[in-house]
């Protein structure tokens, strides 16, 4: 048992942060509340720090692009063919890659990764927990989500190689064609009489769940017109819909508000990055502002390497300047995060029952001199910078 005393506790849920505990058994959050006492528990006195929810990063690629080892560490896109959602990011993941160590250090303590945008359909996304270990030690849910791409990354990539798609007329098509073929496969394995059946298709069949609803589709859109196809897409077919990155958003915060009506996640970022192509010519730290004040609930991302993980917090900080609430940048980092990735019975709030992931720093979290001092995941001590 462990028990955090006298912190600044931000629940991320309506209750809004107090002064108080937070009580720890068997990997889970027990309590929270004033003046608790465990017979037994190992005290840790927070007096002047705040105590969170452990941070989540629901769009990065951490493990796959590994931190100062170039191409022998690149294992993020398979620029081989457009169409690969048989791969599993967890295949390619390395677990000791040092930058899960900092991601801890930063007090993140759930990170989703995955393929990169290369590909139209670039394979499947991992829920992982950042503590040490082996992939399967730190494991949430595998498969979380499947990537798809739209705009300029499937064009450079495959117009060079002066094949398909190289418009973005191509990519909606194979993106489409791709959703038929795995839907028409669906339908002759269902045949009676075994005989009529085809033959097995890894890619068809990890499509599957894509279709039928159970796996989120998380589709890469910079510009606004893109976004809109993936909105388009997912509307004729009847999936799941994440929209990554989400850039040019704020253009269209209408628009955006009317897709998630429709059950559609959005995850914005990276934010701090130059605008390195002409898809983010129109970043900005105010798209966050804009699309809550249109009623749009969505995640932070660091979509890492871009920006390293432990940054999450200075992301959530420069929107919160300018005109984000303090409280929404938060929950952009954790419970949204969560939700983002329909993880949030598990993790992004502190609530009894749930994981005991914690991040405490030395100050309030959104302060850019605060330092993270204490990461606790599944109630153990991963990192104690006290």
């Amino acid at each position: 048992m462990l028990l955090l005393k006298n912190a600044t506790v931000w629940p991320m849920t309506n209750s809004g942060p107090f002064k108080g505990d937070i009580l720890l058994e068997n990997g889970k959050i027990r309590a929270l509340g004033r003046q608790l006492s465990a017979r037994g528990a190992e005290v840790i006195d927070l007096t002047d720090c705040y105590a969170l929810p452990g941070l989540v990063d629901a769009h990065c690629h951490i493990g796959m692009w590994e931190d100062g080892i170039q191409a022998e560490g690149d294992d993020g896109n398979e620029m081989s063919d457009p169409i690969t959602p048989e791969l599993r990011a967890i295949d390619a993941v390395n677990p000791f890659d040092r930058c899960f160590e900092e991601a801890r250090a930063g007090g993140v303590t759930t990170c989703v990764t995955g393929p990169g945008s290369a590909n139209v359909l670039g394979g499947q996304f991992a829920a992982l927990k950042t503590k040490p270990g082996s992939v399967e030690a730190k494991l949430i849910l595998e498969p979380v989500a499947m990537k798809a791409a739209l705009g300029e990354n499937p064009k450079s990539v495959y117009g060079g190689q002066k094949t398909a798609p190289q418009t973005r007329m191509a990519t909606a098509a194979l993106l489409r064609r791709a959703l038929l073929e795995a839907r028409d496969y669906t339908h002759k394995m269902e045949a009676e009489d075994e005989s009529d059946r085809p033959e097995f298709d890894m890619a068809k069949a990890a499509l599957l769940p894509v279709l039928n609803g159970e796996l989120l589709l998380k589709i890469h859109a910079h510009r606004a017109d893109d976004i809109l196809t993936a909105v388009r897409i997912a509307k004729e077919f009847g999936l799941r819909l994440s929209l990554e990155h989400c850039t040019e958003g704020h253009l269209i915060p209408a628009e955006i508000k009317a897709a998630q009506k429709a059950g559609a996640k959005v995850i914005l970022g990276p934010l701090l990055t130059d605008r390195s192509k002409v898809e983010l010519r129109n970043q900005t730290f105010a798209a966050p502002r804009i699309l809550h004040e249109a009623g749009v609930e969505f995640a932070i991302m660091s979509d890492h390497p871009v920006i390293p993980l432990q940054y999450l917090p200075v992301c959530a900080a420069l929107a919160a300047r300018e005109g984000l609430p303090e409280e929404i940048a938060l929950r952009a980092i954790t419970l949204h995060g969560a939700r983002a990735a329909g993880l949030e019975g598990r993790i992004g709030s502190l609530e009894p029952g749930k994981d005991g992931d914690i991040a405490v720093f030395s100050g309030h979290p959104l302060e850019y001199r605060s330092r993270c001092l204490l990461t606790i995941i599944d109630g153990e001590i991963v990192y104690d910078a006290r």
